[in-house]
């Protein structure tokens, strides 16, 4: 990492962009500087480096050493130490914060629903998702967009969130109660539904639902409860379906699954949701979703 990249870290926990340059020059020298030698070293003006200095005093980052009567020099606090009163006052208002906020919130008077055009934009609303969960955590998806969420996933699960995936997909290395989906391949799936569909709910609470074809990405953030509870049931009846499976003979299981009339009946739509998605907005494409038979394959 760049001395920059140094200074602009800090300066995201909390420093100004002159404390920040200050205490990366203390740290570099490794021996009391006076503020001239500071200015020089860091690029803080003169006019303001001794008030700057006077802040990362204040704020325990850095110390006034005097070599002589008239002759004083800053010292910065090593920078492990640093980093955990950082740590230690982050960590207390974010208590203080989880106390008092519900205290000043108001009732939500509407629905949050609000659009992700992007695969990364799509990834960070879901993780924010997984990092809210306190009791429960519901995921379907790909592994391609499964695994980096799996950090905060595995915290979750670590404090004892009741964690539940759908994986369409090999997954060597899972996390919670995870369930390989077995009724199609992904390549099945991928071509039916147009998009990896990723689907993360927490608590019952809040809800990400996107897609992701090639690099291209869309999707939904939500607190609506009745698009919540549709999400966590998509996942709830995945999960309980594969558990039925288990109650069947591989051969039995396949014979039902390609030939019992009411499925057939259920998947003879193969292929209308990459249809539709491929349409687009009304309006916007002449693609035509297949019209629904009576019968279907896989």
């Amino acid at each position: 990492m760049s001395q920059q990249s140094v200074i602009e870290e800090l300066q995201r926990l909390g420093m100004s962009g002159y404390e920040a340059k200050a205490y990366v020059a203390l740290v570099g020298a490794g021996t009391p500087l006076n503020g001239y030698e500071v200015a020089k070293r860091s690029g803080v003006p003169r006019s303001t480096v001794y008030e700057t200095l006077a802040k990362l005093v204040v704020r325990g980052a850095a110390y006034e050493v005097r070599a002589g009567e008239a002759s004083v020099g800053y010292i910065s606090l090593p920078p492990s130490a640093l980093l955990d009163r950082m740590r230690r006052d982050f960590d207390s208002s974010i208590d203080a914060l989880r106390e008092a906020l519900p205290q000043v919130a108001s009732p939500p008077q509407v629905r949050l629903v609000h659009n992700l055009s992007d695969r990364e934009s799509l990834l960070a609303r879901a993780e924010d998702v997984v990092a809210a969960a306190r009791n429960d955590l519901f995921l379907s998806g790909w592994p391609a967009e499964i695994e980096p969420l799996k950090p905060v996933v595995r915290r979750a699960d670590a404090e004892g969130v009741d964690v539940s995936v759908v994986m369409f997909g090999d997954d060597p290395d899972p996390v919670g109660t995870t369930i390989p989906h077995r009724f199609s391949t992904p390549e099945v799936a991928l071509e039916n539904l147009g998009c990896r569909l990723l689907v993360v709910a927490a608590d019952r609470e809040q809800a990400v639902i996107g897609g992701v074809v090639n690099g291209d990405a869309w999707g939904v953030y939500t607190d609506d409860p009745a698009v919540v509870l549709v999400a966590v049931e998509y996942v709830r009846h995945d999960i309980a379906m594969h558990l039925i499976a288990e109650k069947f003979s591989p051969e039995d299981f396949e014979s039902f699954w390609t030939s019992d009339p009411a499925l057939r009946r259920l998947r003879a739509d193969h292929g209308i949701p990459a249809a539709l998605l491929a349409r687009g907005p009304v309006g916007t494409s002449a693609t035509t979703p297949p019209r629904r038979g009576r019968r279907g394959n896989n």
